[in-house]
């Protein structure tokens, strides 16, 4: 029997063994720490704990806090042992709701219960670290529907019964920790002392579970919040309460009773009541002449910014729309990354003496030819588009890098608006199950890298860890500079993506190493019914990944 050892998916070593050996003793004959191991993947489908037998040739994956999916684990353990601990302080009458990042946490509220106070959040703390130094195992088990239902019914969990009364089949997996129960859609530690690193931090009206992060895999302190995010996330839940829509299960029953499209026209209203004020407010102070907008991939900026583009007009003011990718420098001169790949992501690898020159000669009133960048042949030249600003013009620059002030530092703050957009999901499976908003940025770059770049699903997974890098050095720290916010996520979004990311989902090979986290999207999608691409409006952001846009891209 060969057992093919992997870290973190990669490559560790060779195992030969002439009888069935548990994993725990395999590890015995490497340098892993079994202690940093948080799960055990076989074959790049089955999750298992240490104690597993393995009887035949198997290739086995350790995956610790430092893989994306190892976080992953780490932080659906966290909200586990969390909600079994306040299960324990206040029973089956009150209701937690995971319900959105921030920062480096989650923020949560809990319902049918006192107000939430700082006292009760040290009582939350100190009961999680009980049950963490207890070391519970957290076993997966598998049960009829019914015994399911019994058991979340006498727990009180009404959002999870809603969700399993709509999902067909005979069994469900679900986890137990003591006499705990919840349901997780993703794999969780096998024991509960593996989560050691977590802080509660008071925010009214709820709090804030956060979670390590670095090298050193520790909760950085004091806790900084990030306001303006933070803000947008709470409009945003103001909306659903409005809509009336907080679960995939409510989404569905509206595609179910025929009612999806009113939903969907007034969640677009809504979007473009956003973009209008956006676009008044910006026209109405006379200094601004340059619009920068930036965000995280796959957030709908392209379309973000042609849409403002006609509010814009519509408030009498006349775009003139310039490519930030077109002030790249010549590909030879442009800086690598450790591996040897270029780095494009660099605000480096931009030319700030160029650009800040011609923005700055724009503003005065000159004359200027635009530069446009050659990708196939990695230099830029002239255009020969010469364009000159009137009264009436206002400069518009969509790119990664716009909130840096570093991109256009010669250009006074009083003649700039920045602008950060990102698809902020608060859309849950249940209360419990948060669905994030990388995988619906995720699932939308899936959809359209086939759709325009010809990409697999297997080769737009494997390249998201490098992409996710590039935005939190290049993106995320600079999101509190902007002067206006805006949320792309459309709560009906992924039942139009579905159908589109599924197939191509299914298509990722199980011998892959983008296998896992493609079934784990399935998964996802499995609990959303799919919406027609016909109710969807030709103005739509989630036209950018589809097809069927009005706008040209």
């Amino acid at each position: 029997m060969i057992i093919d050892l992997r870290l973190n998916g990669i490559k560790h070593s060779i195992i030969e063994s002439d009888k069935a050996i548990q994993i725990n003793q395999i590890l015995k004959q490497t340098d892993i720490d079994p202690k940093s191991i948080l799960s055990y993947k076989l074959n790049h489908s089955l999750y298992v704990n240490d104690e597993y037998l393995l009887s035949h040739d198997n290739l086995v994956d350790c995956i610790s806090w430092q893989h994306p999916e190892g976080l992953r684990i780490y932080q659906d353990s966290a909200i586990f042992i969390m909600s079994k601990a306040l299960y324990t302080l206040l029973g089956n009458q009150h209701s937690l709701v995971v319900e959105h990042s921030v920062g480096d946490g989650v923020f949560c509220e809990v319902f049918n219960a006192q107000q939430f106070t700082e006292e009760d959040c040290a009582r939350l703390s100190a009961e999680m670290r009980t049950i963490v130094e207890a070391n519970m195992p957290i076993d997966r088990i598998e049960v009829k529907m019914d015994e399911a239902m019994d058991v979340f019914s006498q727990m009180g969990r009404k959002d999870v019964l809603k969700n399993l009364q709509y999902r067909y089949q005979k069994s469900v997996p679900i986890y137990r920790c003591g006499k705990y129960y919840d349901q997780f859609i993703r794999p969780l530690a096998d024991k509960t002392g593996m989560i050691r690193e977590f802080e509660i931090v008071y925010q009214a009206p709820g709090f804030i579970l956060r979670f390590p992060s670095g090298k050193d895999f520790k909760v950085s302190r004091p806790f900084v919040l990030p306001k303006k995010i933070f803000a947008l996330h709470q409009e945003h839940d103001k909306w659903l309460d409005i809509l009336n829509v907080h679960t995939i299960n409510d989404v569905n029953k509206l595609n179910d009773n025929y009612d999806i499209s009113e939903f969907i026209l007034v969640e677009e209203a809504l979007h473009e009541k956003k973009i209008a004020e956006i676009a008044a407010d910006i026209v109405k102070n006379r200094e601004i002449r340059l619009i920068l907008i930036a965000g995280p991939s796959s957030s709908g900026k392209t379309t973000f910014a042609k849409r403002l583009g006609v509010q814009l007009q519509a408030s009498k003011a006349k775009p003139i729309v310039i490519g930030m990718d077109d002030y790249f420098i010549d590909r030879e001169h442009t800086a690598r990354k450790p591996n040897g790949d270029f780095d494009f992501e660099s605000i480096y690898a931009m030319d700030l003496d160029y650009l800040n020159l011609q923005l700055s000669s724009l503003l005065k009133g000159e004359e200027i030819d635009l530069p446009v960048y050659d990708f196939t042949r990695g230099v830029r030249r002239n255009s020969n588009r010469m364009v000159r600003m009137r009264d009436d013009n206002v400069i518009v620059m969509e790119g990664i890098h716009g909130l840096n002030d570093l991109l256009t530092e010669s250009i006074p703050a009083n003649r700039k608006a920045k602008i950060y957009i990102s698809a902020l999901n608060q859309l849950n499976i249940d209360n419990h199950n948060r669905i994030p908003t990388t995988d619906c940025r995720l699932i939308r770059r899936i959809v359209r890298d086939h759709q325009y770049r010809g990409y697999s699903a297997q080769e737009t997974i494997m390249r998201w860890v490098d992409v996710r890098e590039g935005e939190e050095k290049n993106i995320f720290p600079y999101q509190e500079n902007a002067d206006y916010m805006f949320n792309s996520s459309l709560t009906y979004e992924l039942g139009v993506l579905r159908k589109h990311a599924w197939k191509l989902l299914l298509k990722v090979p199980s011998t892959s190493s983008s296998y896992t986290e493609a079934q784990r999207l399935i998964r996802l999608l499995s609990h959303t019914n799919d919406i027609p691409d016909a109710l969807v409006p030709y103005n739509s952001i989630i036209r950018e990944f589809t097809n069927g846009s009005i706008f040209r891209y």
